[in-house]
């Protein structure tokens, strides 16, 4: 059974909305976790604050997944 040229690159769009989407919070998680060590270095009690900052841009990661699953749902 063939497979058409239309569901790879489907499913080669929705890697790379899901690989681009990684990288960039990977990007944005370094960028404020070394701000976010260096307050920490002067203020102990920011750790909270500075934790709740790293955790953010995972949003962005789940955004991703989501615009995947989408292009995904073309195939179908």
């Amino acid at each position: 059974m063939a497979v058409e040229l239309s569901v790879g690159v489907i499913g080669l769009a929705s890697a790379i909305a899901i690989t681009g989407s990684a990288i960039a919070a990977a990007w944005a998680e370094k960028a404020i976790g070394v701000a976010a060590i260096g307050a920490m270095a002067e203020k102990e009690e920011l750790f909270g604050k500075g934790l709740i900052l790293t955790v953010i841009p995972e949003t962005i990661v789940i955004f991703g997944l989501v615009i995947a699953i989408l292009i995904l749902g073309l195939a179908g």
